[in-house]
């Protein structure tokens, strides 16, 4: 990992850069296979799912035979894991219920805000090198709590054509009944234009490679709405002397073992701690079965060191991470102080591997420094607020003659004679 030492502030955004995207060589490939996945609709699906997963697919819909299949495959205490995690996810999801009020602004004129469902959103759940169950649960818990009335998922299948089991059991355990064997840019052009088989859908959730983040770039343009821009996974740690170089050092891996773009940052104010920290990485690093691929993604990582509280938690808020993990003696008073982050973990005994799983937060989040401007995703995510105004005689009585000032200033004349025909 690459140690930094005492950055003025002038030098801390070029030490805070993240792998670049190199969106531009790949658009014209994603942008090909949208189109002919738009023209052709299920017969392009197959024909790319031949081409990148290597499997020849009949049908693309997951039947009741797979599901089945699926949940007898599962051991026992994964099946337990995914309903503990299920149920943490489920409460603190549902606690995020929208309770409308109505508001008299002036005698007469009442306004109010009622939560709408969005009525079909589409998922998307990654199942390569490591299939994210996890996610199915952050996606389609919420989108079930908010009341969408379809719920499409799209996950790409095994050379055996299969999706992988934990997902199809996650799905179900959520609530999911229309699951689809595509994967990548065809499963987001899919759902973004809808084929013979797939369903067309307003908005469109999940992770995935850079292919995938481009084609949600795109169908975005015109089609569909989406959770958020996308990037590698990352976190920063902010740590001072109290901290345990064991915990720091896993928080960092496991961070690090998603993919060689991932990015995993500490910044402390201990000397001791980072050698402590760099040498117990190289330590566990050792024993991970996906060591090669963690190896690659600690070229970008970084052990940064400043010289006080204060520097760490400006160098956090300008970094924005999508985890943040605090292991201060005073970790709560830090927490105060962030403004820039997707998902805060706090204390030795947090570590984003909660979030990511069970804890009942949303791990779906914003990354390279968009938490500046979004947020994670929530029930939130799956509605739209429509707003009302009930106005009486009194109402345009009173509000009428404001209205027709503004609406004449602003040279609108049928603005105002919408109100004055009212009064006359």
């Amino acid at each position: 990992m690459n140690i930094i030492r005492y950055p003025e502030r002038s030098e801390w955004k070029e030490i805070l850069k993240r792998s670049a995207l190199h969106t531009e060589d790949i658009r014209d490939a994603v942008n090909a296979i949208i189109n002919k996945v738009r023209t052709e609709g299920d017969r392009a699906i197959i024909a790319y799912e031949e081409q990148f997963d290597k499997v020849k697919l009949e049908s693309l819909a997951v039947d009741e035979t797979e599901f089945k299949e699926a949940e007898n495959m599962i051991a026992p205490e994964l099946k337990e894991a995914i309903r503990q995690a299920s149920a943490n996810i489920r409460t603190f999801h549902a606690a995020q219920r929208f309770e409308s009020k109505k508001i008299e602004t002036t005698p007469g004129v009442t306004c109010w805000q009622k939560a709408v469902a969005i009525e079909k959103v589409g998922l998307y759940v990654p199942g390569g090198t490591a299939p994210l169950f996890s996610t199915v649960l952050m996606l389609a818990i919420p989108a079930q709590i908010a009341g969408c009335k379809e719920i499409v998922l799209c996950s790409p299948p095994g050379q055996k054509g299969k999706i992988h089991p934990a997902i199809l059991y996650a799905a179900r355990m959520a609530g999911v009944k229309k699951v689809f064997k595509a994967g990548g840019v065809q499963a987001i052009a899919a759902m973004a234009y809808g084929t013979e088989s797939i369903p067309k859908v307003y908005k469109i959730f999940g992770p995935g490679n850079q292919y995938v983040t481009v084609a949600k770039q795109q169908v975005s343009l015109r089609e569909v709405a989406i959770d958020m821009p996308a990037g590698p996974s990352e976190v920063a740690v902010l740590a001072d002397g109290t901290a345990s170089p064991v915990y720091v050092a896993s928080d960092l891996l496991s961070q690090a073992e998603h993919g060689a773009d991932s990015q995993a940052i500490l910044i402390t104010t201990s000397e001791q701690l980072l050698e402590k920290t760099k040498a117990e990485v190289e330590r566990q690093l050792a024993t991970l079965p996906r060591k090669a691929l963690t190896e690659l993604s600690l070229r970008s990582s970084k052990l940064i060191l400043v010289k006080d509280l204060a520097e760490a938690i400006d160098m956090v808020n300008e970094y924005a991470p999508e985890h943040l993990i605090i292991e201060t003696q005073n970790y709560r008073d830090v927490a105060e102080q962030i403004v820039n982050a997707g998902s805060v973990f706090m204390g030795p005994y947090a570590p984003e591997s909660a979030g990511d799983y069970a804890s009942g937060t949303n791990h779906t989040l914003p990354t390279n420094g968009y938490a500046k401007a979004y947020s994670g995703v929530s029930l939130d995510s799956f509605i739209r607020k429509i707003t009302f105004q009930e106005i009486t005689k009194e109402g345009i009585r009173r509000l009428g003659p404001a209205i027709q000032i503004l609406a004449a200033n602003e040279q609108l004349d049928a603005h105002k004679n919408a109100v004055t025909v009212r009064l006359d």
